[in-house]
């Protein structure tokens, strides 16, 4: 499973007869709130740990095609032939050049950027798109992809009175409602959101639930 930045799920309703909207059209409500663990969980489920296949996967074969090439230039030493030239040259560079030359710095900066990397990978767990539900037992771990989150909220959000359309974006800390309505006061309308969208955030079982932002906007298109 994939990171990357924001996990994010539209839909929209077909074009009803509105109520004739005062002003310019450019009203808007928004809110903002915040939610514990569900009830009984401890809200300290840790994230899940990627495999990291692909750069495990690298390394490996980078290892196995240099210490094949070593072993093999060795073995033919040993059988009395001559070694191969780029170990000669790589002797003589290695012993000529000072360690201030330019290209003895760039292979310097480059090989500690890739051990930093490694060493990135090997302490941060990765697969920021999963995120870890509440367990409610022990031997049982689950995890809910953000793209889903984002797509169980767009419906609930749907479901509101006055709700044309609804747009979320999820993140591993937030989930950011922007809804358009057609009909009723936005007041009205985000108040509705905002209790739905709170009650589909804990139904959600999520260890560590999303802060939730409602932004709530007139349409403009008329008929």
């Amino acid at each position: 499973m994939s990171e990357p930045q924001g996990s994010e799920g539209t839909t929209q309703r077909l074009p009803v007869i509105e109520r004739a909207a005062e002003g310019d059209g450019r009203d808007r409500s928004a809110s903002a709130a915040a939610y514990g663990p569900p009830e009984g969980g401890a809200g300290g489920e840790r994230r899940f740990w990627s495999a990291r296949r692909v750069p495990a996967g690298i390394v490996a074969l980078l290892v196995l095609l240099v210490a094949g090439l070593f072993l093999y230039d060795i073995a033919a030493v040993r059988a009395h032939r001559p070694a191969m030239h780029w170990r000669h040259e790589l002797s003589r560079q290695l012993a000529e050049r000072p360690l201030d030359d330019p290209w003895v710095l760039v292979g310097a900066g480059v090989a500690a950027a890739l051990g930093l990397w490694l060493i990135l990978l090997a302490v941060t767990p990765g697969l920021r798109a999963v995120l870890p539900m509440h367990r409610t037992h022990s031997d049982v771990r689950a995890g809910l992809h953000r793209d889903a989150a984002a797509m169980v909220l767009r419906d609930r959000a749907m479901e509101v009175s006055g709700v044309q359309s609804a747009q979320v974006r999820m993140s591993r800390t937030k989930a950011d409602v922007r809804a358009v309505s057609h009909f009723r006061e936005l007041d009205d309308v985000q108040a509705d959101l905002d209790l739905s969208l709170t009650e589909a955030i804990r139904a959600l079982g999520l260890a560590r639930p999303p802060a939730l932002s409602v932004h709530v906007a007139r349409t403009t298109r008329k008929g």
